[in-house]
């Protein structure tokens, strides 16, 4: 199967050959452009004025609008989008909201990288219609493969996408027109005189679409690229698509720097951060050799330059100055300014629910905020990241109300990663001075940053204190992205078996509306072996982290449920006495169905109580319900705590009861997103038309086809049981409601008399007579430490052997005793 990048250059050969066909030249042609054929980089372009070469700046001589100023207009930041979605509302076009940079709904994408991401794989294949047709949308984005770029190459981590789409069927998809809008936004929007314009024939390709696409440049720089996604590709065929689909991406911070002439995009994407962080850190900055610089910055992008030394001493000739120099003047303004960059990515990727972490995208995330750490420190600058974040916020309110909302939580997740990095530098201290004696080449460096955090400055600095030199690649955060690339991770709930299953329909699904359903009559429509397909049935099978249920069908024993596609398939413990055709009622074990139901609204609840408890970032990461426990997985930047456990619990149980209706009802794909927002997936992408929505008012909303009560109330009462950090960025809470909440209570009632007893004291004595213990404990453990293995010290002397023999009936540590004691002790209390 060939790549992404293959389908392109193969397609893009092939579009060339006949541009008439896949390319908007009817509109070119009324504009007065010819098409011409690079004489450097041989691709073809379109232009009204003489010469043999494209606008891409390595052909044309860099970045030329910045010596020469071309636009008529010029517009700040906020201007950009304000007028584009004015001038494309005036063709037809609405103006939306932009998606979160958590691409929840995405199956693939764990970031938002483009404004299409938004509409696939559901409206880009027309199964589900998009919010608006056609539409624009300032949509943020967030790439991090460019994070090594930042601050000298004009790159961005984050950045917004001006998105101009229409999604229409093949008879209606004109693209002279859509050029022609987009001519007219360059010519009467931004001013940019018709002889600056050069558009690109190009191609493009990602998720198995692809299309014709032209991109347009103007003094060196690429503003903008048109895409006509028009055909899906299957293996090594292809077919046109039902709908057909404009996907236009403009940088919004790009066409801002254009239209100023500015030296940087930077000072023109959030100029009132770039001011303060130069007042605050007191740098100068030479504008005459910045202005001369910057046109050839692009000539050293790590990613297109094989010797970056040799780059670097073009770049000097061409400025006219030495190499040393030239860096010693740059070097500290792209360090200012990818401090200012990549605090706006953070604000905005942790408003929206991402973690830094050593896992997943939140692995890219942390190396971006180690990044802004390190160059800090490199230049001991005074600069706190939270503050800039909240500068950013400020000035981006106009576009971006939402990010002023959530600005002490970012401040607290930014201070805790601050803490840990800090105790990292401490580490790095002792693992430096442990490998000192070896090479620490580019592989040991990455291998020290993917598997302990230290990141390459610290070693470096660190190195250098012991007389030894270290080189650092200047891609190495580009390297560090690459080694996690981005792939969604499923929870493996589901049980799937490759039965031949041509020609059975569709199962009915009974169990949506009522839990309590568990009396059905159906047709059988398949047996193989012990497996049975009904047309319709109340059985719940294995899925989205809930355990299936059991019962008869005709009085044979059903042991599991499972899907395959949209077919559920139920596994009979013996060769079933019925035939297929036959007419069957089944029946499921209420009294499990009952307890499943309780655990899977409880988890709904729990996520509810510990989102209200430690805040909005709080999404989840993956769920079990069993009959005998339940777990929830969240997102959370530090361990909980016993006391944060006591308020999650409490709330949880006043949620059960407040009595509050549940309710479940299926929606349109698109009015669910429009109406309760991206947040419903919390159990990750679902595919579909239409969604389940389970609804506790004021509480909770998730998309989710799981069996769940009436009302709050019949879950009981819920009883956390304990909670564990599985990986870094979540945290694992289990507990248990309805009955087997209630037997918990009662185990744990019997677990702290059994406690006393084996203190010799009565229950209220406990914590004490534990907290006495413990340090004997710790004190005959240091001692043991300290002698020589010949001499023993018996630990049981010391209470030892009681503390632990406690330890092991509470199923915690030593050190918890107290804690947990103390917290069973109050619930009691509370109880009575």
């Amino acid at each position: 199967m060939l790549s992404d990048k293959e389908i392109k250059k193969e397609f893009r050969v092939k579009a060339q050959k006949d541009p008439n066909k896949h390319y908007p030249v009817q509109t070119l042609k009324e504009l007065g452009f010819e098409r011409k054929q690079c004489s450097k980089c041989k691709n073809f372009f379109w232009s009204t004025k003489e010469g043999d070469v494209c606008g891409e700046p390595v052909c044309s001589g860099g970045f030329r609008f910045i010596q020469k100023p071309i636009a008529k207009h010029q517009l700040d930041y906020i201007e950009v989008w304000k007028k584009f979605s004015k001038t494309f509302k005036n063709f037809g076009y609405t103006p939306i909201d932009r998606y979160p940079v958590v691409s929840r709904w995405h199956p693939n994408c764990e970031f938002t990288i483009a404004s299409i991401t938004n509409f696939q794989p559901y409206v880009v294949s027309g199964e589900v219609a998009p919010p608006a047709n056609p539409l624009v949308v300032p949509q943020l984005c967030l790439r991090f493969k460019d994070v090594s770029n930042v601050g000298l190459t004009g790159h961005n981590v984050l950045f917004s996408m001006l998105g101009q789409h229409t999604f229409v069927p093949p008879e209606k998809y004109d693209f002279n027109k859509y050029l022609m809008e987009i001519y007219i936004w360059l010519d009467k929007g931004l001013g940019i005189p018709k002889d600056e314009l050069t558009f690109h024939e190009d191609s493009w390709a990602g998720s198995s679409f692809f299309g014709p696409a032209l991109e347009f440049f103007s003094g060196g720089l690429e503003i903008g690229n048109q895409v006509y996604m028009q055909y899906e590709h299957f293996g090594t065929s292809y077919k046109e698509l039902k709908i057909k689909v404009l996907d236009m991406g403009e940088g919004q911070e790009r066409t801002a720097w254009f239209s100023n002439a500015a030296p940087t995009p930077y000072e023109i994407t959030f100029p009132t951060v770039c001011k303060k962080l130069q007042n605050l850190t007191n740098l100068k900055t030479n504008k005459e050799l910045i202005k001369k610089f910057v046109p050839y910055a692009g000539f050293l992008n790590l990613d297109e330059v094989e010797d970056i030394n040799k780059a670097w001493q073009q770049v000097a000739n061409k400025v006219g100055i030495g190499v040393g120099e030239l860096k010693e003047t740059t070097q500290p303004l792209a360090a200012l300014y990818s401090i200012g960059e990549h605090s706006r990515a953070l604000l905005v990727a942790i408003t929206d629910g991402a973690l830094p972490s050593n896992v997943g995208g939140g692995y890219n995330l942390r190396a971006v905020l180690r990044r802004t750490l390190s160059l800090i420190d490199k230049y001991n600058w005074d600069i706190y990241l939270p503050e800039v974040c909240e500068w950013h916020a400020e000035y981006l309110k106009p576009m971006y109300p939402e990010l002023r909302e959530k600005l002490e939580e970012v401040k607290k997740i930014l201070d805790v990663e601050r803490s840990k990095y800090e105790a990292t530098k401490q580490k790095t201290k002792m693992v430096i001075s442990k490998i000192i004696s070896t090479d620490i080449t580019e592989k040991k460096l990455l291998e020290l940053y993917d598997s302990q955090g230290i990141s390459p400055e610290l070693v470096k600095e660190e190195a250098s204190k012991l007389g030894k030199k270290v080189e650092v690649p200047a891609d190495f955060y580009s390297k560090v992205t690459e080694l996690h690339e981005i792939k969604t991770q499923e929870l493996a709930t589901s049980k799937e078996e490759g039965l031949p299953l041509n020609n059975v329909q569709e199962t009915e699904a009974l169990y949506f509306d009522d839990y309590k359903k568990t009396v059905f009559k159906a047709k059988v429509l398949k047996i193989i072996g012990n497996k049975v397909i009904l047309d319709k049935t109340a059985f719940y099978p294995t899925s989205g982290g809930q355990i299936h249920d059991i019962g008869t069908l005709n009085n044979c024993e059903v042991t599991d449920i499972f899907k395959q596609g949209a077919v559920i398939i139920h596994e009979l413990k013996e060769i079933p006495t019925f035939k297929e055709g036959s007419d069957v009622e089944g029946k499921i074990d209420l009294k499990r169905r009952v307890q499943l139901a309780q655990h899977h609204t409880a988890t709904h609840i729990i996520n509810a109580a510990t989102r209200r408890i430690l805040g909005s970032h709080i999404n989840q990461a993956g769920a079990k319900k069993t009959v005998e426990k339940a777990s929830l997985d969240v997102t959370h930047y530090q361990s909980i705590t016993e006391e944060e456990i006591e308020k999650i619990e409490k709330e949880a149980n006043r949620i059960v009861t407040e009595k509050i209706p549940i309710y479940k009802t299926f929606m349109p794909r698109n009015e669910a997103e429009k109406k309760y927002g991206m947040k419903i997936y919390q159990g990750g992408a679902v595919p579909g038309k239409k969604l389940r929505i389970v609804e506790i008012p004021e509480i909770d909303v998730e998309c989710c086809a799981g069996t769940h009560l009436n009302n709050t109330s019949e879950a009981g009462s819920i009883k956390i049981l304990k909670t564990t950090k599985i990986q870094d960025g979540v945290c694992r809470i289990t507990f248990t409601a309805g009955e087997v909440a209630k037997a918990t209570s009662k185990e744990e009632e019997k677990v702290v008399e059994e406690a006393a007893n084996l203190l010799e004291c009565n229950v209220k004595q406990v914590p004490g007579r534990a907290k006495e213990l413990f340090e004997k404990w710790k004190d005959a453990v240091k001692k043991k430490r300290e002698v020589r293995s010949t001499e023993l010290i018996s630990l049981e002397e010391y209470g030892g052997d009681v503390l632990e023999k406690t330890a092991e009936l509470l199923q915690t540590q030593p050190e918890h005793i107290i804690k947990t004691i103390s917290r069973f002790l109050k619930e009691l209390k509370e109880k009575k």
